[in-house]
């Protein structure tokens, strides 16, 4: 087991002040709050057989990407997070506040981008054709590519376009590793206004989960579920997840700073921990778990836990092991409702928990084995869970403001 890592909160109180989703139920807060009571899915188990997607819901692009060109020149992920980090900036009543956005941080979490698919395909066909001299890999790679993709685009290519189009200025950095890099988006940024080296800062991403490149990479690692789409804990010993196309993303900032600027607050960023179980013996996982639990700080006897369980195995088991050992909490798994996000997974459930805390409710399970359950009286506290479909566990702790 390595060393736990640890926002270590100081004096500064951090509260969640913007949220963005735009996902496959659709885009907005109050279209999502209506979805989860709704326990609408939407699930795509044709475009790509055997594979199951959550496909972005229809959006126009033109309410937070105005300029045609930008949209022309980012790939799906990176309009997905775009529109989704305009709409965070919105909710937070800072989108346009040249000041503010040009002293805001920004920690974005990203995979390694999309790849061309056309260049990708025409090189392996004239490949199989034998119609490949020497120096033909390099030559077709430098032609065809755009100046913006080195195999795949860029990672930090997302936290450039936030910048371009919304304006955001200050420090960026661009964390990779996927459902790891989600976790430690929040986790720094969390420390850092608590220390207060940073007043204000934008976290989240996004993922273009309908990708064929995507799809085969994961299948080599067994972590796909196919022809059928089931609910997160009905998926057994050989489940796997359905990736889902969305983009979440949070304004965060000192309670200080927030009221300086009459900002009302959804819920309160209290605490983030992370840490990554080498995972080579049963039940590491369960154990992070726990040691994380113990870190978060002080917790009710009852409460909620929003999960991103990935229904990949052995941790899905593994961490169902760890919500058994707390039947107190009522547990809610984003992986059912919008698919597997990876970097966007842990942002994605922050935002749920904050939504849920501002409702005064926890939205409805959606589960058939039972092991969610109903919770009848308003959440105080959320616990935001990220365990890795392969390395990596994460959680936060979210408090409700009264």
């Amino acid at each position: 087991m390595t060393e736990t890592k640890s926002s270590n909160p100081a004096s500064a109180e951090v509260w969640i002040t913007g949220i963005g989703l735009a996902t496959s139920l659709g885009e907005g807060l109050d279209a999502h709050w209506d979805a989860l009571n709704q326990r609408r899915i939407n699930v795509d188990e044709k475009s790509f057989a055997p594979h199951i997607v959550h496909p972005w819901a229809p959006i126009n692009l033109d309410t937070q990407i105005p300029k045609k060109g930008d949209q022309r020149q980012m790939e799906a992920w990176q309009r997905i997070g775009t529109y989704a980090a305009g709409l965070a900036l919105e909710s937070a009543g800072i989108k346009g506040n040249k000041e503010i956005l040009a002293r805001m941080d920004m920690i974005v979490a990203a995979g390694g981008g999309e790849r061309d698919l056309a260049v990708d395909s025409n090189i392996l066909n004239l490949e199989a054709k034998g119609n490949s001299a020497p120096g033909f890999l390099n030559e077709r790679l430098m032609n065809d590519l755009r100046p913006t993709l080195f195999l795949a685009q860029l990672s930090n290519l997302l936290a450039g376009n936030i910048a371009i189009v919304h304006g955001v200025t200050g420090s960026s950095r661009t964390f990779m590793g996927e459902e790891a890099a989600g976790v430690d988006a929040a986790r720094i940024a969390l420390a850092r206004i608590a220390a207060g080296q940073s007043d204000i800062a934008l976290i989240g991403g996004s993922q273009n989960g309908e990708r064929k490149d995507l799809l085969v990479l994961y299948e080599f690692g067994g972590f796909n579920l196919k022809d059928k789409f089931v609910p997160v804990w009905a998926r057994g010993k050989n489940g796997g997840f359905a990736l889902g196309s969305g983009g979440a993303f949070l304004v965060i900032e000192s309670r200080a700073h927030a009221e300086a600027r009459g900002a009302k607050p959804y819920a309160r960023l209290t605490n983030v921990v992370a840490d990554m179980a080498r995972r080579r013996h049963p039940g590491e996982v369960t154990s992070a778990l726990e040691g994380l639990w113990s870190k978060l700080g002080k917790l009710a006897d009852k409460g909620a836990i929003i999960t991103g369980a990935t229904g990949a195995e052995p941790a899905t088991s593994e961490e169902s092991a760890f919500l058994g050992a707390h039947p107190g909490f009522a547990v809610r798994a984003t992986g059912t409702m919008f698919g597997h996000t990876m970097e966007t997974q842990f942002p994605l459930g922050l935002a749920l928990a904050a939504l849920s805390l501002s409702r005064g409710a926890l939205f409805p399970p959606n589960d058939p084995t039972g092991l969610e359950v109903e919770m009848s009286t308003p959440p105080t506290q959320i616990v935001v869970i990220g365990t890795g479909h392969w390395r990596g566990e994460g959680m936060a702790l979210v408090e409700a403001i009264r």
